[in-house]
C-alpha cells in the first residue's frame, strides 16, 4: 500500500470526532506590565517548566518580579507556569478569572504575563474591548467574525516575541474579566466562521467610525491585495454623525513632533477626504504619523481620524473632522445601526467586505466533487482524481475488510491546494499531514503527501 493510501487508511478507521481547539497566546498587559500580582487559586496548579512536577495552590500566592526571577512563597524561577483555575487581581488592573495555563517571566523588574486561551475564548475578550457599547446583536456576530478572521490572518504579528498577541489595539483591545452575555452569545453563534478570499483568511481591518467613508486598503498597506477593502461611500455610518473638533496650540504641536512648527497645511488627500501627507514648515510628513506623534504626546481626542480640514489661527491649529480610526474595512458606527435596522450579521459583513465569503472551511477557491465508487473528492484540481480516488478506495476497503464496519455515511476526502490553506482551513499545524472531522478528511495538497 502506497504511502499515500496508508494517509487515508488511517483516517478511514479512525473514529469520527471533533475539531480542536485552535488554541492562541495572548501577552497581557503588554504595555504595562505589573511588577506583583496576587493568584487566588480555585483548583490550581505551579509548575517551573514544562515537564517539571507540578504543585498544588493553596490559598492566595503573590508572584513579584525580582530582576529577572518570579519570586513567590518558597519558590523562585526564571518563569513560572499556572494552570487549572484562579483568579489573577492586581493594584492597577480589575481581577480577572483564568482556566488555562498562565506563563509568567520576569524582566526588568516587571512580570511578563503569557495567557494561553482557545480562539474562541480570545474573541469574547475583544468583543468586550472593541464592541462593547453595540446596541445590535447582529453587528456584535459580524465583529465576532471579523475579529476572528483578523486574529488568524495576522497571527504571527508577534511570533517572535514568544507570544500571538498583545491585549492593546496594536493587535487588538482584549478586556479580560467582565465578559457580557451578549458578547458570549455572538462569539457562540458564529463559532469558527471566518471570511475568506481566494482561500485564505481575508485582511478584515475594523475601526470605531468612518465618518460617512470608507477608506481604501491602500491606505494603510499599499501592497495588500485586498479588493474587498475599497474605498465607498457608507450612508448608515453618517445616520449618526460622528464629528470632533479640537484646537493644538503651535507650541504643543512642536513638543509633539520634536520640531518647531510654525506652519502646518494639507500637501495630499486619498479618494475618501483623508489627509495622506502634511507640510510642516514645508517639509513633508505623513497624516498617521503626525496622528500618532499628537495621539501619544496629546491625548487620542485630539486628532480622531484624518478626515478633517485644518485653519491655521495664528498660535494654533484648528482641526473639525468626521470619524474615528483608519477607516478601512468594518465600521463599527455604521454596522450597529445597519443591525438596528434589521440587517443580519451576514449582510453587514457583505457590505463592508464585498467579494468575500463566509464559511468555516477555505472558500472562495473553485471546489468539484468529483465523486468515486463508494467515496467523493473534494478537490481545486481535478487530475488529484487519478492519483487520490485509486489509492483511496483500495485504502476504503482494506479497512471495511478488517473491521466489518459498515459505514453509515459516505466518506469525502478533501485535498487543499497548498499548505497555507490547509492550516488555515483545519487550524492544524503544518507538520500535521491530514486530519478528519465527521465523515470528512482533510488532506495537505496531493504533491506534499506523495
Amino acid at each position: 500500500m502506497s504511502r499515500l493510501a496508508g494517509t487515508v487508511c488511517l483516517l478511514l478507521l479512525s473514529v469520527p470526532g471533533t475539531a480542536q481547539p485552535r488554541v492562541v497566546r495572548v501577552r497581557l498587559f503588554w504595555q504595562h506590565p505589573p511588577a506583583t500580582i496576587h493568584v487566588v487559586p480555585g483548583r490550581a496548579f505551579v509548575r517551573t517548566c514544562a515537564n517539571c512536577s507540578q504543585k498544588s495552590l493553596s490559598g492566595t500566592v503573590d508572584l513579584t518580579a525580582q530582576g529577572s526571577t518570579v519570586i513567590s512563597a518558597g519558590l523562585s524561577s526564571s518563569t513560572l507556569l499556572l494552570s487549572g483555575r484562579a483568579r489573577i487581581t492586581g493594584e492597577n488592573f480589575p481581577p480577572f478569572p483564568i482556566d488555562g495555563e498562565l506563563r509568567v517571566e520576569s524582566h526588568e523588574g516587571v512580570l511578563l504575563l503569557t495567557l494561553s486561551m482557545t480562539l474562541e475564548e480570545y474573541v469574547t475578550a475583544v468583543l468586550q474591548g472593541e464592541s462593547a457599547s453595540f446596541k445590535s446583536d447582529e453587528a456584535l456576530k459580524a465583529t465576532a467574525v471579523a475579529a476572528r478572521t483578523y486574529a488568524v490572518h495576522f497571527g504571527t504579528r508577534h511570533h517572535l516575541e514568544g507570544f500571538d498577541f498583545c491585549d492593546t489595539t496594536h493587535c487588538q483591545d482584549a478586556r479580560l474579566g467582565n465578559e457580557s452575555p451578549r458578547a458570549r452569545a455572538a462569539v457562540a453563534a458564529t463559532e469558527g466562521e471566518l471570511l475568506w478570499f481566494e482561500g485564505r483568511p481575508a485582511a478584515t481591518y475594523y475601526h470605531r467610525s468612518c465618518g460617512g467613508e470608507i477608506e481604501d486598503a491602500t491606505a494603510l498597506e499599499p501592497n495588500l491585495h485586498a479588493p474587498y477593502l475599497r474605498q465607498h461611500h457608507d450612508d448608515y455610518c453618517l445616520r449618526t454623525p460622528d464629528e470632533w473638533q479640537s484646537e493644538i496650540s503651535k507650541p504643543d504641536l512642536s513638543s509633539a513632533l520634536d520640531r518647531p512648527v510654525n506652519a502646518l497645511t494639507v500637501a495630499a488627500r486619498s479618494s475618501s477626504g483623508r489627509v495622506q501627507t502634511l507640510l510642516v514648515n514645508k517639509r513633508p510628513i505623513s497624516a498617521t504619523d503626525f496622528r500618532f506623534a499628537v495621539g501619544r504626546t496629546l491625548g487620542w481626542e485630539k486628532i480622531r481620524s484624518d478626515l478633517y480640514q485644518l485653519e491655521d489661527l495664528g498660535n494654533r491649529i484648528s482641526f473639525r473632522g468626521r470619524g474615528e480610526g483608519h477607516g478601512v474595512g468594518l465600521c463599527q458606527t455604521g454596522a450597529d445601526r445597519m443591525g438596528e435596522q434589521a440587517h443580519s450579521y451576514r449582510e453587514i459583513l457583505a457590505f463592508y467586505y464585498p467579494g468575500t465569503a463566509l464559511g468555516l472551511n477555505a472558500q472562495g477557491l473553485s471546489w468539484e466533487k468529483l465523486p468515486g465508487a463508494s467515496l467523493d473528492l473534494l478537490t481545486t484540481r481535478r487530475e488529484d482524481a487519478t492519483v487520490l480516488l485509486p489509492p483511496a478506495e483500495r485504502a476504503l476497503r482494506f479497512a471495511t475488510q478488517q473491521t466489518g464496519w459498515n459505514l453509515s455515511v459516505r466518506p469525502q476526502v478533501m485535498a487543499y491546494p497548498t499548505i497555507a490553506i490547509y492550516r488555515d482551513a483545519t487550524g492544524a499545524p503544518g507538520w500535521v499531514a491530514a486530519s478528519t472531522l465527521g465523515n470528512v478528511i482533510h488532506l495537505q495538497p496531493i504533491g506534499t503527501l506523495q
